[in-house]
């Protein structure tokens, strides 16, 4: 495949003079652009970001492939596979209960305790003594807990995920649904 060269000084002097165009002057440039009209509620700022990106695109060859197949899943509603893949060597700490919790990313599992796991579920289990999603233990996702650009969402050092119904004391359960103490 051969590439074309790139004047990457024009591309930056047209995207300059895009953003310096009016609103007026931009709707016209979009529509000659994808021959028809800009939705009405896109705003100058978002609309001029838009044509940049497109110039961009048109110089640079658009996108590869890989990234088009990707763009094609999300449309079908498809999650991309290995989403949450860690790097080997990448180090979760986690703390539970007033007890420091640290695993260790390696090829095909993860090393807590000296020990190799297959799993974080494996492992948070192990930790809490309930079933928990491993990736959620560790704080890489769950609910009000938005990942970064790296799909791994922050964790509190002294959050503990809550109990799971089962594991709820006496004082905790549901009036008229107590347990009898062990």
């Amino acid at each position: 495949m051969t590439h074309r060269p790139v004047d990457l000084e024009a591309i930056e002097a047209e995207i300059d003079r895009v953003r310096s165009l009016g609103l007026d002057r931009l709707r016209t440039r979009w529509r000659t652009m994808w021959r028809s009209s800009p939705p009405p509620a896109l705003t100058k700022d978002l609309m001029a970001r838009m044509i940049a990106w497109h110039i961009q695109e048109q110089a640079l060859d658009g996108l590869d492939a890989a990234t088009k197949t990707l763009l094609r899943g999300f449309a079908r509603g498809e999650k991309p596979e290995g989403s949450r893949r860690l790097k080997p060597g990448t180090v979760l700490v986690r703390e539970y209960q007033g007890e420091r919790h640290t695993v260790t990313v390696i090829p095909g599992g993860f090393v807590w305790r000296e020990a190799t796991y297959a799993s974080l579920s494996t492992i948070a289990r192990a930790i809490t003594g309930t079933a928990w999603s491993g990736p959620r233990f560790f704080g890489m996702r769950g609910p009000g807990n938005p990942p970064d650009e790296r799909g791994i969402a922050p964790v509190k050092p002294t959050e503990a995920p809550r109990k799971h119904r089962a594991g709820r004391s006496a004082a905790q359960a549901p009036a008229g649904r107590r347990e009898a103490s062990r």
